[in-house]
């Protein structure tokens, strides 16, 4: 490379290296089970605001080029592509999470790579190429600046913006010193808030959208020549100056292209905020061992990390936002119905008295042992008092989903069909996930759609 070696060298060499470089079989699966999970929960947040008030926004460039939006099928330029897409992939709060970066890195990295291999009709296996590319460096990346950075920052509006520049020079074919050059502009253009999702606003899932688009602007432009700060990850005034404390950034790229994090990324099992889901797996595993009813319930204690006390905590939510980041309301409807997933956050379900009263009985604290455990175990300990005097408690040391416990390739396959189903028909869904499936053996990422349309409108 021209310039002086920094801290974004080896993401830079290693994003330009994807192309051609050789990768385990296990790999592009893992890639593939990616790209399934992000259409399953894309589909349903592109039906719903802000994506599909972002539809009419944009309404003056849709039409124009060949890359898609989801559910409609319409299309559109990569940058809209990836903008709209990312937003609608952020929204029901089902996406995938890397949980050693506090990180979801599937919203910002595969809306762009979808949308730039789509735009420029490349491979399949193009694709899960950009995939893993925009996987491995916005992963080590996150790893490296939390959990300090989640302090204040959104890590999926933030270092997803290096993933997604990442995954699109890949597709674009960058050598390395375009990647750079396209890595060190998305680092000074990355931004995303915490205050965002602290309120009911729609602005948490344009985070993820923000990311990609800039992502693919990023890699566009240094494609054609532009440069950026080269030294932005670690120079006085760069990214980790600024927005953490002390990141090692040659531990973060140690074993990289050896060591796969994308082998290592978490499902989401539940439609809720990933800072609740261990005290409602907790919970829920308790009532199916002791056969106790909702209605039974006393009080709950949940003990968890720091940031699920701050998140998650509310007892009183009032909108479907509020509800999927309400570690009681989820607890309390799982206990009642059964399942924390779509049905769970319905208007009648959120506005039902039985469930509201419950969530009011369910107390959230910081556990020590769990908050030293956080960043790389999402736990949590839960103690249910029943009206007939009985105490239980189980302690989760991980979420199911998560690498220690993951959710199987038919596990994923149900969450796909179910989620898709709901929109596209069952039909179209199970045609869409074999096409994922058969990712790396497809000459064209447009075929993936192909006959969809209708079906989606």
């Amino acid at each position: 490379m021209a310039t002086k070696p920094t801290a974004l060298t080896p993401f830079a060499e290693f994003t330009a290296s994807m192309p051609a470089r050789p990768l385990p079989d296990a790999v592009l699966h893992a890639a593939k089970r990616c790209v399934l999970d992000w259409f399953g929960v894309t589909l349903p947040g592109g039906a719903v605001p802000p994506a599909s008030l972002m539809l009419n926004a944009y309404s003056d460039v849709i039409g124009r080029g060949s890359a898609r939006l989801y559910p409609s099928g319409r299309t559109t330029d990569a940058r809209t592509a990836a903008l709209i897409n990312g937003a609608a992939s952020h929204t029901i709060e089902f996406d995938d999470i890397y949980r050693d970066g506090i990180y979801h890195p599937g919203v910002p990295v595969i809306s762009a790579a979808l949308a730039v291999a789509e735009a420029r009709r490349l491979s399949g296996e193009a694709l899960l190429r950009g995939v893993i590319a925009g996987y491995e460096v916005s992963n080590r990346i996150a790893a490296a600046v939390n959990p300090a950075h989640y302090a204040f920052w959104h890590t999926t509006g933030t270092v997803g913006t290096f993933g997604a520049a990442a995954a699109a020079a890949a597709l674009l074919g960058c050598n390395a010193t375009q990647a750079l050059h396209a890595l060190a502009n998305a680092g000074t253009l990355a931004a995303g808030l915490q205050q965002a999702f602290r309120a009911e606003a729609m602005a948490k899932p344009m985070h993820g959208g923000h990311a990609a688009d800039t992502g693919v602007m990023t890699a566009l432009a240094a494609k054609a020549g532009v440069t950026g700060a080269a030294d932005i990850l670690d120079g006085e005034r760069g990214f980790g100056a600024a927005m953490c404390k002390y990141p090692d950034w040659d531990a973060a790229a140690q074993g990289l292209g050896e060591d796969w994090t994308v082998t290592r990324i978490t499902v989401k099992n539940h439609s809720a905020c990933g800072h609740a889901h261990a005290a409602i797996d907790a919970a829920m595993e308790l009532q199916a061992e002791h056969k106790f009813a909702a209605g039974e319930v006393e009080r709950i204690d949940a003990g968890s990390y720091g940031p699920a006390v701050e998140i998650v905590g509310s007892q009183t939510p009032t909108t479907e936002f509020e509800a999927k980041f309400s570690l009681p309301y989820c607890v309390a409807a799982g206990l009642s119905i059964g399942t924390v997933r779509m049905a769970a956050f319905t208007p009648e379900r959120i506005s039902d008295p039985d469930i509201l009263a419950l969530a009011k009985r369910v107390f959230v604290s910081k556990d020590e042992a769990c908050d030293r455990a956080f960043p790389k175990k999402r736990s949590a300990t839960v103690r249910i008092a029943l009206k007939d005097g009985r105490t239980l408690e189980r302690h989760a040391p991980t979420r199911k989903g998560d690498p220690d416990a993951p959710l199987s390739d038919a596990d994923l396959s149900d969450k796909f069909r179910d989620l898709a189903g709901a929109i596209i028909g069952n039909a179209a869904a199970l045609e869409l996930e074999e096409r994922v499936w058969a990712l790396d053996r497809m000459d064209s990422v447009a075929d993936l759609w192909a006959g969809f349309r209708d079906a989606a409108e």
